[in-house]
């Protein structure tokens, strides 16, 4: 297998937690029910398939670096998914989904920030156009689930046994 690169190490990261992003929007929708959260769980779903879409062409891009690219990605996606699994037991509700959510997306902001500042010394124009893509909707996300989780936390009764 092709040795990655610190850039293509994190790439293969963002790819991982994108591909981790989808099943925890599932898992916290569940949580959720129909409502209007319900509905920003979707969008993120579908921009983190896309952003998985994306992250996989580039990967494809990079001269025998694509399986090495993609084992890295799967592994990174295992770990994160044992994390939500840690997390989001069996008793937990939809403000315990939200706020497991802000942590990874979060986590996501960060290694998307930290690609883009690899990639400045690194000056891959594919690079710089996947990071300009995604960035801001990791940032969303981060917002939206957070926003999520304070309209959730509003309506406990912080003096009710837990």
């Amino acid at each position: 297998m092709a040795a990655l690169t610190v850039l293509e190490d994190k790439l293969a990261e963002v790819l991982g937690l994108a591909m981790a992003a989808q099943a925890a929007t599932d898992k916290v929708a569940r949580l959720t029910g129909e409502t209007a959260l319900s509905k920003v769980l979707e969008r993120m779903h579908e921009e983190a398939a896309e952003t998985e879409a994306r992250c996989t062409e580039l990967a494809g891009e990079l001269d025998g670096k694509k399986t090495a690219i993609l084992d890295k990605a799967r592994e990174t996606k295992a770990e994160a998914t044992e994390m939500m699994k840690t997390y989001l037991g069996e008793e937990s509700d939809a403000l315990d989904g939200f706020e497991f959510l802000t942590m990874a997306e979060a986590g996501e902001v960060g290694h998307w920030s930290v690609l883009r500042k690899l990639n400045e010394r690194a000056r891959r124009n594919d690079v710089q156009d996947l990071v300009d893509w995604a960035l801001p909707i990791q940032e969303r996300h981060f917002q939206a689930v957070l926003d999520g989780s304070l309209e959730l936390a509003a309506k406990e009764d912080p003096n009710e046994p837990s």
